[in-house]
């Protein structure tokens, strides 16, 4: 690695498009589960059953994938601190001092 580079990850943003194209998809996914557990032809409790086991799915995939998030996140902070420790090393390293 070359003084002065840095393996520092660029932050990526995404895109206006991006998002709500991602927003769009989930209210689209929740309003057709959510038309589907209606329409169904069964009982209330069963398709209270399914509304509430689809809610404990949604919030279930939200909460893993902060997890998944807060992790990788901390791993990036760990290496900047372990990265800034090496270049603070090698700049106050002489090779030239005599012992």
């Amino acid at each position: 690695m070359l003084l002065g580079m840095s393996d520092t990850p660029v932050k990526q943003q995404n895109t206006a498009a991006y998002y709500g194209q991602a927003v769009a998809s989930f209210a689209v996914a929740m309003a057709a589960t959510a038309i589907g557990i209606l329409r169904l032809e069964a009982d209330a409790w069963v398709r209270g059953f399914l509304a509430i086991a689809v809610l404990y799915l949604v919030t279930s995939a939200f909460t893993l994938a902060k997890v998944i998030r807060d992790r990788q996140e901390a791993g990036q902070i760990v290496s900047r601190v372990d990265q800034a420790r090496l270049e603070k090393l090698l700049a106050e390293h002489d090779p030239f001092q005599k012992l």
